[in-house]
């Protein structure tokens, strides 16, 4: 017997469904979750700077404390990549905006405790730099200190984010 008579031959339609399932989220275009995660990226990356630019306005010019800092800026910039992602990302055409909106809130303010609470285990768990520094650079180093944390926190409450409004908000 040879064994070209085994050969079993499979149509690239076939093979692509038997490797990707029928899940829409894995096809080419806009329905490709790794696009829409780049695209999700994309605008966590503006919500960062919006997050960032109002951390420092709050802390550097009206001196809140650090975490109710972080929690005004992290709203500020949820509510602009709420705006983003529905518009860019999910391509979302639900008319009840005010209930989409609360959905994504939602998980955003989960994302805000995940956030906050990352911070807060970083700062105990990591030691304090600011405690070996001379008092003229006492502040600055802390203040480092702590955008470094709010940018790890940011990297953890991405995933969680991205997950949540997939499969909550924006779901189709």
């Amino acid at each position: 017997m040879s064994s070209e008579g085994n050969e079993q031959h499979v149509s690239p339609e076939v093979s692509q469904t038997a490797i990707v399932g029928d899940d829409k989220m894995l096809h080419k275009g806009e329905d490709n979750i790794i696009w829409k995660f780049v695209k999700f990226g994309i605008v966590g990356f503006s919500g960062a700077i919006v997050d960032y630019g109002f951390l420092i306005l709050f802390i550097e010019v009206f001196h809140w404390p650090d975490l109710v800092a972080n929690a005004c800026s992290f709203t500020l910039a949820a509510t602009s990549n709420y705006f983003l992602n529905r518009i860019w990302t999910f391509r979302s055409k639900d008319k009840e905006v005010g209930k989409e909106y609360l959905k994504f809130f939602i998980v955003s303010l989960i994302g805000l405790g995940i956030s906050t609470l990352t911070i807060y285990l970083l700062e105990l768990a990591l030691p304090d730099w600011s405690a070996t520094v001379g008092k003229g650079f006492h502040f600055i180093i802390f203040i480092k200190y702590f955008y470094i944390l709010k940018l790890i926190a940011i990297a953890v409450t991405m995933l969680w984010n991205f997950f949540g409004n997939l499969l909550f908000t924006f779901k189709k």
